[in-house]
């Protein structure tokens, strides 16, 4: 397993209750739903890191 870094991450308040919900109704956790989100967008992008084996 990859080490994982810690941030601050400030979003507004709507948007972190709309994320929390999201990720209530996916039964994650919000750091789980936002790494989700940010690996899922950053394959759409043809940009996500490479796995080192």
């Amino acid at each position: 397993m990859s080490k994982k870094k810690v941030f601050t991450l400030r979003v507004n308040e709507e948007m972190y209750e709309a994320l929390e919900k999201w990720a209530a109704d996916e039964f994650r956790s919000l750091n789980g739903q936002i790494e989700f989100l940010l690996d899922r967008a950053l394959r759409d992008a043809k940009r996500n890191p490479k796995k080192k084996s």
